[in-house]
């Protein structure tokens, strides 16, 4: 996990969770919590966070595509977002503050879609070697009430139209990755209060920014 430095100052936080978990609600309080004490926020997402990024999102959210085009097409818009977009904010001390990141790869696409782990794996040592979040909160809720809750919501994409099986593979996917990666991991339970929810995530950030104040003390 990357800790803040004199020469990388800032953190990278990430939102992760199937569609209808409710992570969507949180991001731009957390940039807003954020900027409130004092720090510089880019908020983006994946994928996305580009020019670039956001056609390739296009293409992937609407048309229809071999697995390992859909996989090979989520990492290039992910190394242009790195390299324009990640990696010169956390450079300026900026914290990061991003929707999805390669967690979503590994349990959309490794799992929900039966790619694997390991040619994901392969994917990100080539374009993010060593670099992960410094924090991931990981929304997680029942199944029926994400599938109720996309019901309810707009015109679904191409990966929110999929059927139950595929969200209970995703789900277990994003599962493996925190077992993967415990410490780097806070699970947040999506069916609570959005009040409670917040509560939450504003321990977690005051934690965050009393650990970054530290290591630049």
């Amino acid at each position: 996990m990357t800790e803040p430095t004199q020469t990388n100052p800032g953190l990278f936080l990430t939102f992760e969770g199937v569609d209808g978990a409710g992570k969507s609600t949180h991001v731009q309080w957390a940039k807003q919590y954020l900027c409130d004490r004092g720090v510089t926020v880019c908020l983006t997402r994946e994928p996305g966070g580009t020019a670039l990024g956001e056609q390739l999102r296009d293409l992937l959210l609407t048309e229809p595509m071999h697995l390992e085009t859909e996989t090979l097409l989520m990492f290039a818009a992910r190394n242009e977002h790195l390299r324009t977009v990640i990696e010169p904010a956390l450079a300026a001390g900026q914290w990061v503050v991003c929707d999805r990141f390669t967690d979503a790869t590994f349990a959309y696409q490794g799992a929900g879609r039966a790619l694997g782990r390991d040619r994901i794996n392969q994917l990100a040592q080539w374009v993010h070697p060593g670099f992960e979040p410094n924090r991931t909160w990981l929304f997680d809720v029942p199944l029926e009430v994400a599938r109720q809750r996309l019901s309810a919501a707009r015109e679904p994409d191409r990966f929110e139209r999929e059927q139950a099986d595929f969200f209970k593979r995703t789900r277990e996917g994003y599962m493996q990755c925190v077992k993967a990666s415990p410490e780097r991991f806070l699970t947040v339970d999506g069916t609570q209060s959005i009040e409670r929810i917040r509560e939450v995530l504003a321990a977690d950030l005051d934690a965050l920014l009393r650990r970054a104040s530290k290591g630049r003390g």
